[in-house]
């Protein structure tokens, strides 16, 4: 097989660059380790920052998006018995949209399909070569066992944070950062209508608890636990009585309850590969970076690594410049340490870490306070979560 550009992973990132790229008229095909119904069953992020919206609409697949998705014009933070409202539309002029990444995913694989455009599910022993030379291939298996290469220009490396691109490049030219987290978040989805028409961040003396959504019907919900914790210890009883501790601290109100679909811990870890290209291997979503999920930004960060790739492969193809591609670690990575740094802040203002002494603690609630009391720590925090504005 021969195409421009292969991309490994069907995940937001691939699927995505794939369309723009399509769109643009350069060729494309897609690997996948996993099934179809897999990735398309697999929960993960919700929020959609302003501009990811409107681009799902520009690349032409808004139409179920605009139809199901939820926008949201603020979020509420719950401390100190209390609950406050954010209002990010009318601190920055944009809301921003709860669309499942499952979904989005279904959109983008259909539409690809629909178009007759190759992805192979179910790709075993995937590996990348001569990615330092003028033809880089990409060897799998099918789904039958038998054996496959791509011959391509480039490769897009979006496979995720465990994938096999990014350790594809030697370790020598790698240059990486990582924070780990001393908790993890324990999620369920359950079938409940939510009980709120926002997102509702808690701050609680047993720790941070978050209530989101899926749809009308399906609620996504939060607790801070340990990492090492067992998730046979939460049965969903436990789990709903320290939802309803954390979230509902102001007495005001209490959280549907319902039917457990799915329940997970995930440690939270903060990383960023800067090695985002190696010879005509590019690296874009989560094999290049991890944000801790407080801030609402990995789905964003991979749309905005890919905005920036399927540019500079357009300007490659069409006006023979490959400045984009040379430039393009340095362009991602400044909105990435943004993203970075505002998820981090989320992150320790929301959580209670294991290490903090009575001092920490009331600072965290003094700033929650002032961000939430102040229009100037309100809009910073607003402008961030709606999506930082591009070049």
């Amino acid at each position: 097989m021969k195409t421009q550009v292969g991309i490994v992973g069907a995940g937001p990132s691939g699927l995505l660059l794939a369309r723009m790229l399509q769109l643009r008229g350069i060729e494309s095909i897609i690997i996948e380790g996993r099934s179809r119904a897999y990735i398309e069953a697999r929960i993960r992020a919700g929020v959609m920052e302003h501009w990811v919206a409107a681009l799902i609409d520009e690349v032409g697949l808004g139409e179920r998006m605009r139809r199901e998705g939820l926008v949201h014009d603020g979020l509420e933070i719950s401390f100190a018995g209390q609950r406050r409202r954010i209002d990010l539309k009318g601190l920055t002029g944009k809301s921003i949209m709860v669309y499942g990444q499952q979904e989005f995913v279904k959109d983008f694989v259909a539409a690809r399909l629909d178009d007759g455009l190759p992805i192979h599910f179910e790709a075993g022993d995937v590996s990348i070569h001569d990615v330092d030379g003028d033809s880089p291939k990409i060897r799998f298996t099918d789904k039958d066992g038998a054996p496959q290469r791509i011959e391509c220009d480039f490769i897009g490396g979006c496979d995720g944070f465990h994938g096999i691109c990014r350790p594809s490049i030697p370790a020598a030219k790698l240059t990486t950062f990582e924070k780990v987290y001393p908790f993890a978040w324990l999620g369920i989805l359950a079938e409940a209508a939510p009980s709120s028409d926002e997102l509702i961040y808690s701050n609680h003396d047993n720790g941070f608890a978050l209530h989101s959504m899926r749809s009308p019907e399906l609620t996504r919900l939060y607790l801070q636990v340990s990492p090492d914790e067992d998730i046979n210890d939460w049965p969903d009883d436990r789990i709903w009585q320290e939802l309803q501790t954390r979230l509902t601290q102001d007495g005001g109100w209490r959280l549907n309850e319902g039917p457990v679909q799915q329940k997970s811990i995930t440690p939270m870890r903060s990383f960023v590969c800067e090695t985002m290209r190696h010879g005509c291997l590019f690296l874009a979503g989560d094999s290049a970076h991890i944000v801790p999920p407080t801030g609402a930004k990995g789905m964003n960060l991979a749309a905005a690594d890919v905005r920036v790739l399927a540019g500079a492969l357009t300007d490659f193809y069409k006006s023979d410049s490959a400045a984009g591609l040379d430039h393009y670690a340095d362009k991602c990575l400044g909105r990435i340490w943004k993203a970075e740094r505002f998820s981090w802040w989320m992150t320790q203002m929301l959580h209670l870490s294991p290490e903090a002494d009575g001092f920490d603690r009331r600072i965290q609630l003094a700033e929650l306070d002032y961000i939430t009391s102040s229009e100037a720590g309100a809009k910073s925090l607003a402008e961030n979560y709606v999506g930082l504005p591009f070049d």
